[in-house]
């Protein structure tokens, strides 16, 4: 009988991503797979390869009154896990954060099962907090951890943050500078919060100097109410602009593109630096723990990134953070060599090598 792995990610797709990848090196090495989540996860999930999904009972609040509904609510997800390992004979379990991912690992260690925690940001989220001193093993994707007690930092591995399959191969490419020609920018945003993205990118890539706003190729992921407004603002600027909701192909949009500007999830960092790609990072400054503006330091420290604080961000500012960038030929290559000397490509194999020793 094949050995059992049970992936249990939180209900957002920052959770449920490097999850999935994890979840296709464990498949590929000849394990079975098994999916925790809570119903919400599973909007994430129609892709997701496991062999079975365990909707589990879980739930957060606030308040006195919210978090006795959630610690019910929690127990009785344990209870849910508990009798599924039983079944199943779960080997390992490992967590990706979240309060969803919280009854799995709580009841493999009620079991006395296996249990790894990944933690993709540069930030010990809060369900990872309470547990990381009891799983018998930590992984993360940064070589910083905030929150975490010094007893867990030092046990901590480093194994970086899985990224899809097409992200990873653009770290054999070799990046292109625009040499005098074309220089093409893709701004990116998150779910929350892209409003602002939506807004100022526009005006400050309008705001360039003439020469300039002539290279320019833009391709923007612009909500779907500020879109018409975007588009108007390239035109009248004679930039060469996209303008779309969402776009599906990002990693061919990465390997063609000079410089992103986008926000600093930790999923975004890690492709940046996987992709060689300059960048200019906003983090969003309403994220739990301000971990987005921790994670941005991997690319900020080593000069692969400009950072720009939400509260600071206005036309002028990123303009002038632009020019500066643009106006120097040598920026531009000097930004990706340093993005590539923090990429851990190899992420998921290193995070499946330390599952699998774990279980033993």
């Amino acid at each position: 009988m094949k050995k059992l792995c049970v992936v249990a990610a939180g209900g957002t797709g920052g959770h449920m991503f490097p999850a999935e990848a994890l979840a296709r090196e464990m498949t590929a090495r000849g394990w079975r797979v098994v999916l925790a989540t809570d119903r919400r996860g599973e909007q994430y999930a129609q892709a997701f390869p496991a062999e079975e999904r365990l909707a589990l009972d879980a739930a957060t609040g606030s308040g006195p009154v919210a978090l006795l509904k959630a610690g019910l609510t929690i127990l009785k997800g344990v209870q849910q896990a508990g009798s599924a390992f039983n079944r199943l004979k779960a080997d390992v379990v490992v967590g990706f954060g979240g309060y969803p991912s919280a009854p799995a690992l709580v009841a493999a260690l009620l079991q006395g099962r296996p249990t790894v925690i990944h933690e993709q940001n540069a930030v010990l989220g809060r369900t990872n907090r309470m547990l990381s001193s009891r799983v018998r093993a930590v992984a993360s994707s940064f070589p910083t951890l905030a929150h975490a007690s010094a007893a867990v930092k030092a046990g901590t591995k480093v194994v970086g943050a899985p990224v899809r399959a097409d992200i990873r191969a653009l770290f054999d490419r070799v990046y292109a500078s625009p040499n005098g020609g074309p220089i093409r920018v893709l701004v990116t945003g998150g779910s929350q919060g892209a409003r602002i993205l939506s807004e100022t990118a526009p005006r400050a890539l309008a705001a360039l100097p003439v020469d300039l706003r002539a290279r320019l190729q833009v391709q923007q992921q612009s909500r779907p109410e500020t879109l018409a407004a975007a588009e108007a603002i390239y035109r009248e600027a004679g930039i060469t602009a996209e303008v779309a909701p969402f776009f599906s192909d990002m990693a061919e949009r990465l390997s063609a593109a000079h410089l992103v500007i986008g926000r600093a999830g930790a999923s975004t960092c890690a492709e940046l630096a996987v992709a060689s790609m300059p960048s200019i990072l906003i983090p969003l400054k309403i994220a739990t723990d301000d971990h987005q503006r921790l994670n941005a330091k991997l690319l900020t420290d080593v000069g692969a990134a400009e950072v720009i604080l939400e509260n600071a961000l206005t036309v002028d500012r990123l303009r002038d953070v632009l020019a500066t960038i643009l106006n120097d030929p040598a920026r531009l290559p000097a930004m990706s060599r340093a993005a590539r000397s923090v990429a851990i490509p190899d992420a998921t194999q290193r995070l499946a090598d330390l599952v699998e020793a774990t279980a033993r």
